[in-house]
């Protein structure tokens, strides 16, 4: 009563000052009221729910899914934010240091909210404009921002998210210990580049593990988190050493680190060994977005405790593969070696002319997405045409700089596109049946189209079918037969024709298969049976239309690389065909075993033909890279070992092909544009020995120079038996020869010369003689030739192994 009366009096002696203060009480009483008012209307939700206790307890940070090869490389990752969490005893104590000495100082000290850093940053922030005073947001304020993304609820959407976020960091402190909140801090803080948690930032910018920073490497880390796009270490390093210093003196300020180290420690460079993000410039791109894509769907089926299904992108799990990660690197380096070449060749080889027909152009300009913006905007054909015909700056792919900005107009840009050549490549174990290497193309980042599942025409790589389902027929692989341009009446009036346009002597299987002579293909197509050898492509691999038409003969068909695959897989295992597989097993984040596919320990699979016919097949195919279209794999690219393959080329050179394989491994590449009707004008350009071979022949160059692989090169197919070998004792061709019977010449060359004089009755003896002088001379040379091959091959043999099995012996 006293204070009152008191107050009373001294009212009545300062009446103005006295009206202040009761409208100043009033106002103060006002604002706490309106402000525990606007905390209530928070912490019940007025503004959306507050996460509740509940809630924090199941914190689960969404983590990306890892894609491993077979022998441990990380290929990649699938995610919406891009991390993987680090436990504590994983994080460097530096790190500790370095945050808490940056971001709150008072962390160990407060119990979510620093009301002593709220003053600090109201008085000096606010009030006199200073802003060395730092932030008033405690590390548990920061890491609620970090877990629950801020909302937008217009001109109070500061304050609301403010208040939100020191309810979440009472609510967190009260669950969870300090280190664990440190944990949980490291694990969802945004570092450069969009990756999220210490463990990537650590592997990215110094390729360590977060627990082998050292102070200087901790204390650029911790820096970068004040703005990490400013502060990019790759992009601004002279902004980010500046940084770094500034988290030093933090640390020594705050007793960390001894005044007498931190002038040192400030000289030391930043020091980064950069990592690229592994999905960018990674391996086996291609593929790991078909896996995506089957993933997706697959996951489905699979459910987690709490009965929702895994999520590829949120739920961290582990994906193991078949691909070998060093054969997928030799794949891709393959690829770009020679692509690279054959591009500057394909230029230099359209150089003053189109190589991209007009047609086609205009096609591919009215169905670009630029084309139809402008249209549905009401322009006019010709004015778009117009538009497209003035130059823009752009970004490109480049072959030497990977991409390259240029002032082009974009009508320049699709033709520039649509003459690039790609690729495709594909490498399985037959054996097994895994799938060891994937390239779908040649930059993933700009050209999406997979085409190891892209069909295209096959060319000659059928050929090897038809002569399958011929031997599996009983049909002589030594009947000789003539090459010679015929016009089939039934097939409306179809004539095959000989790649060189040469039409002469006749062939054996092995010497027809060695030259792909079509003419013989078509031959002995015909006597097997359109619906025989439709049949054995079926059974072999080929999944799509297979048409019934004699040109499948010759490869008039489409198919992919994947059936072209299995194709030949079969033929190496001698009739059995193989299922290509590439999925091995999936575990969660913890390690727990979702679903497991290694179900091909012991393989079950189809027997296509015989083991005979599989035997004779292997030989057949030898030859041609022993003595045909692919003896350069020999010569030119020296590739050790024993090798069977064919090569195929279609028409107007589109398409490229080679096919091949060794004892313990099937690959095949093609080669050409996106577009059959962009395609080189020679032959000896662009047949698939000179596009697609030498991609094949890199990578098994390659593969042989791995200290983990070089044993395979001493490795043998297994060696044909008796009988085969009797059935293949013949020639792979011979001089022409029509009919008459000549006295005193063997069986086999009366039989020949019989042909020789059919139908030329008036020929005189002295005639005939001549001929026959010639036409033996012809086949003694041959004779020769064969005898030099056959010797040549025995010796190379010979000469490989003993120098490998010297080699095998020294190193034990």
């Amino acid at each position: 009563m006293a204070r009152y009366a008191q107050w009373k009096d001294w009212s009545r002696r300062n009446p103005k000052w006295a009206l202040s203060i009761k409208i100043g009480s009033g106002v103060l009483a006002g604002g706490l009221f309106l402000l525990l008012l606007f905390v209530s209307l928070v912490y019940f939700g007025a503004f959306g729910k507050v996460p509740t206790y509940g809630d924090l307890r199941e914190i689960q940070n969404y983590n990306a899914s890892e894609v491993y090869s077979e022998d441990g490389t990380l290929l990649g990752k699938y995610y919406i934010e891009n991390r993987t969490n680090a436990d504590f005893e994983e994080l460097s104590p530096f790190l500790i240091q370095a945050l808490v000495a940056t971001e709150d100082a008072r962390f160990f000290d407060h119990h979510g909210i620093d009301f002593r850093a709220l003053m600090r940053v109201f008085f000096k922030s606010v009030l006199m404009r200073d802003e060395s005073s730092g932030g008033g947001s405690t590390l548990s304020q920061q890491l609620a921002k970090n877990l629950f993304k801020r909302k937008d609820h217009g001109f109070v959407s500061l304050p609301v998210n403010k208040v939100r976020e020191m309810i979440v960091a009472r609510r967190l402190e009260r669950l969870y210990n300090k280190e664990e909140l440190l944990r949980l801090y490291l694990n969802t803080v945004p570092f450069s580049e969009n990756i999220f948690g210490i463990k990537l930032a650590s592997q990215r910018f110094f390729g360590v593990s977060p627990d082998s920073l050292n102070m200087d490497q901790a204390a650029m880390l911790v820096g970068t988190l004040k703005a990490t796009s400013y502060y990019n270490p790759v992009n601004h390093p002279d902004r980010v050493l500046e940084r770094r210093n500034t988290v030093l003196y933090q640390m020594s300020r705050y007793g960390y680190i001894d005044t007498s180290l931190v002038d040192s420690l400030m000289q030391l460079p930043l020091g980064i060994s950069y990592s690229p993000d592994v999905n960018r410039s990674g391996l086996a791109p291609y593929f790991r977005e078909e896996l995506r894509q089957e993933l997706a769907a697959l996951l489905k089926d699979y459910k987690k405790e709490d009965g929702t299904s895994y999520n590829l992108y949120t739920d961290g799990l582990k994906i193991y593969t078949t691909i070998d990660a060093r054969m997928q690197q030799y794949a891709e380096e393959s690829v770009a070696e020679q692509m690279k070449i054959l591009q500057e060749s394909f230029d230099q080889h359209w150089k003053g002319r189109k190589a991209v027909p007009d047609k086609l152009l205009t096609r591919m300009i009215e169905r670009s997405e630029r084309y139809k913006v402008w249209k549905d905007q009401g322009l006019s054909a010709d004015s778009i045409l117009a538009r497209f015909e003035r130059p823009v700056s752009m970004t490109v792919f480049d072959w030497d700089e990977g991409e390259k900005t240029v002032e082009w107009s974009p009508k320049d840009s699709v033709y520039y596109y649509m003459s690039l050549l790609q690729a495709g490549f594909v490498a399985m174990d037959q054996r097994t049946g895994k799938v060891r290497a994937w390239v779908g193309g040649i930059d993933q980042d700009y050209f999406k189209y997979d085409h190891v599942l892209a069909s295209r025409q096959i060319g000659s790589t059928f050929k090897p079918v038809v002569y399958a389902a011929a031997i599996e027929k009983g049909i002589d692989p030594c009947k000789y037969r003539e090459n010679k341009l015929v016009t089939y009446a039934d097939y409306e009036g179809w004539t095959p024709q000989n790649a060189d346009g040469k039409y002469e002597n006749v062939y054996s299987m092995a010497g027809a298969l060695q030259e792909s002579v079509n003419a013989v293909a078509v031959d002995i197509f015909f006597e097997t049976g359109m619906d025989t050898v439709r049949t054995m492509a079926r059974d072999m691999g080929f999944d799509g239309d297979i048409p019934e038409v004699p040109s499948i003969a010759l490869g008039a068909m489409e198919a992919s690389l994947w059936e072209m695959i299995q194709v030949y897989g079969t033929i190496a295992n001698q009739g059995y065909r193989p299922d290509p597989w590439y999925l091995v097993r999936i575990e969660d984040s913890a390690g727990n075993l979702i679903v497991d596919f290694q179900e091909y320990t012991e393989p079950d699979w189809t027997q296509v033909y015989s083991r005979q016919t599989g035997s004779i097949m292997i030989e057949l195919l030898e030859s041609v890279v022993d003595s045909g279209t692919a003896r350069r794999l020999l010569y030119q690219y020296y590739v050790p070992g024993e090798i069977a393959g064919k090569t195929g080329t279609t028409q107007n050179q589109s398409d490229g092909w080679f096919m091949g394989f060794t004892p313990d491994l099937v690959a095949g590449a093609w080669v050409g544009a996106d577009y059959p009707e962009v395609h080189w004008r020679s032959l000896s350009l662009g047949q698939g020995s000179n596009t697609a071979l030498p991609i094949w022949g890199r990578f098994m160059r390659k593969v042989y120079k791995d200290p983990a692989f070089k044993k395979w090169q001493y490795h043998k197919f297994a060696d044909p038996d008796s009988t085969v070998v009797s059935i293949l004792d013949c020639y792979p061709n011979l001089p022409f020869m029509p009919d008459s019977l000549l006295l005193g010449q063997d069986e086999f060359l009366q039989k020949i010369f019989m042909e020789i004089f059919k139908g030329r009755d008036s020929m005189t003896n002295e005639e005939r003689e001549e001929i026959i002088r010639r036409e033996l001379e012809r086949i003694e040379m041959e004779k020769e030739k064969f005898e030099k091959k056959q010797d040549r091959k025995k010796r190379r043999k010979e000469f490989f192994d003993n120098v490998f099995g010297r080699e095998k012996q020294d190193g034990g």
